[in-house]
C-alpha cells in the first residue's frame, strides 16, 4: 500500500509538470518535443491480472483484431503491455505515440490510483454506478499522440466497455497513425513539379515522393489512368488512378470493382512477357462502403497474385509473386468522373501492414482541379 500511495504522488507530481508545460508552450506553440515509438504499435499500461484475463482479451479481440486480406495475418496494431510501477515507467509512457491506461476503479492498482486522480468525485461514482469512461486526451505529454484513459467500476465491466467501444478506440488510433505518417512522408519529399503535371494533364493530383516515378500516363476522350512506381531492392510499391466519364454510380458494386481492377491490371499491370496481375480471389476480399475524402466510396482489401495462361488451354496458373492492395472507388460529383485508386505492395521479406498504409496516405491526398480532396491529410492531432 505505501508503494502504492508513493507512486500514486510521484505520478501526480509529474502530470502538474506536464500540465504546467502544456500551458506555457501553448501560448506561442507547441515546442515539446513529438511522441515516439514505432507507428503500428499501441502501448497498455493495465495490471497484468487483467492484461491476461476477460479485460485484455477484449481489448486484443476489438481493439486490434487480425487484418485477415494480409498474406500471413497481422493485428492491425502490434500490443506492448507494461504495468505503472514506478516513476521510470511513468515517464516512460510520456514519450510514446499511441497508449492505453485501463483499470477497473474497483482495483488499488497504481493504475486505478493513477485514474481516480484524475477523475472529479461526480465522474468517479458515476462510473462506479455503473457507467464507463472513454477519453482521448490527444497531445496530453507530446506532439503527436493518443492517448485513451479506459475506467470501468468492475473488471467485467471494463472487458465490456473494450467489447462496446474497441472498434472506435482502434479507428482513432488507425487516424492518428495515418496522419504522422502523412507527415513524415510529404513534409520535405515530394515531387511538386510531377503533381502539377498530373493536375494539368487530368484534372487531378496525389502527392508524389521523390522515389516514385509514372509507369503509365494515358488518356482516352472519356477516362485516363495514371500508374506511379516506387521500385526498391527489397520493395515494391505501386498506386494507380483510373477514372471514367461514362459511368453511372449505381453501377459501382463490389464486383464491378473487383473486375474492373482485373481488367487494368491485365492491360497495365504486367510482368514477364506473359504475366499479369489479378485479384487472388482465393483469399478473403472486403469492401465496406465508407466516407473518403467527403465522397461516399469503397473501401476494398485483398490479395493481388501473378497469373500467366498456361498449358494447351491457356488457363490462368500463378507464376510466383503478390502481395496486399488497397482500392478506394467513388463518384466524384464536382467532375461526373467515376475515380480509381489503388495501392498495393509486394514486399516479401517484410510486414505489410506499415507498407500498405503508405498507400493509404497517398489515397488520401487525392485532390481535384475544383479543389475537391486535401492536398494535405494532417491535422493538429498530427503536429
Amino acid at each position: 500500500m505505501r508503494r502504492a500511495l508513493a507512486v500514486s504522488r510521484r505520478l501526480l507530481v509529474g502530470t502538474l509538470l506536464a500540465s504546467l508545460l502544456l500551458c506555457f508552450s501553448g501560448c506561442e506553440g507547441d515546442y515539446r518535443p513529438r511522441a515516439v515509438g514505432p507507428e503500428g504499435e499501441i502501448t497498455v499500461v493495465m495490471d497484468s491480472s487483467h492484461w491476461t484475463g476477460p479485460s485484455g482479451e477484449a481489448l486484443r479481440t476489438n481493439v486490434t483484431p487480425w487484418v485477415e486480406t494480409l498474406p500471413v495475418s497481422e493485428r492491425s496494431f502490434q500490443l506492448r503491455h507494461i504495468e505503472l510501477t514506478d516513476e521510470r515507467t511513468y515517464e516512460r509512457v510520456q514519450d510514446l505515440k499511441n497508449v492505453i491506461i485501463a483499470a477497473p476503479l474497483s482495483d488499488s492498482t497504481n493504475e486505478t490510483s493513477f485514474l481516480r486522480r484524475r477523475l472529479s468525485d461526480e465522474a468517479e461514482q458515476a462510473i462506479l454506478n455503473g457507467q464507463t469512461a472513454v477519453v482521448s486526451k490527444p497531445n496530453l505529454w507530446r506532439r503527436s499522440q493518443r492517448i485513451y484513459y479506459v475506467a470501468a467500476s468492475s473488471p467485467d465491466a471494463l472487458a465490456e466497455t473494450f467489447r462496446g467501444q474497441g472498434a472506435e478506440i482502434r479507428n482513432s488510433f488507425t487516424e492518428a497513425t495515418l496522419q504522422r505518417m502523412d507527415r513524415n512522408m510529404y513534409d520535405e519529399n515530394r515531387r511538386s513539379a510531377l503533381e502539377d503535371t498530373l493536375m494539368r494533364r487530368h484534372d487531378f493530383a496525389v502527392n508524389v515522393q521523390s522515389d516514385f516515378q509514372i509507369a503509365i500516363d494515358t488518356t482516352t476522350e472519356s477516362e485516363g489512368f495514371v500508374w506511379l512506381r516506387r521500385l526498391l531492392a527489397q520493395t515494391r510499391r505501386e498506386f494507380f488512378v483510373y477514372y471514367v466519364e461514362d459511368v453511372s454510380p449505381d453501377q459501382i458494386t463490389p464486383e464491378w470493382i473487383y473486375n474492373t481492377r482485373d481488367s487494368l491490371t491485365r492491360r497495365y499491370l504486367r510482368g514477364n512477357v506473359q504475366g499479369f496481375v489479378k485479384v487472388d480471389y482465393r483469399r478473403p476480399l472486403e469492401t465496406e462502403q465508407r466516407s473518403f475524402l467527403d465522397r461516399y466510396a469503397y473501401d476494398s482489401r485483398g490479395l493481388w497474385y501473378m497469373v500467366a495462361p498456361l498449358g494447351s488451354d491457356n488457363e490462368l496458373q500463378p507464376i510466383g509473386g503478390g502481395g496486399p492492395f488497397v482500392n478506394y472507388t467513388f463518384y466524384d460529383q464536382a467532375t461526373d468522373r467515376v475515380y480509381m485508386l489503388d495501392g498495393s505492395i509486394f514486399a516479401p521479406d517484410n510486414d505489410k501492414l506499415d507498407l500498405l498504409r503508405q498507400m493509404e496516405v497517398m489515397a488520401r491526398t487525392f485532390r481535384t482541379a475544383e479543389g475537391s480532396g486535401s492536398p494535405d491529410a494532417s491535422s493538429t492531432a498530427a503536429k
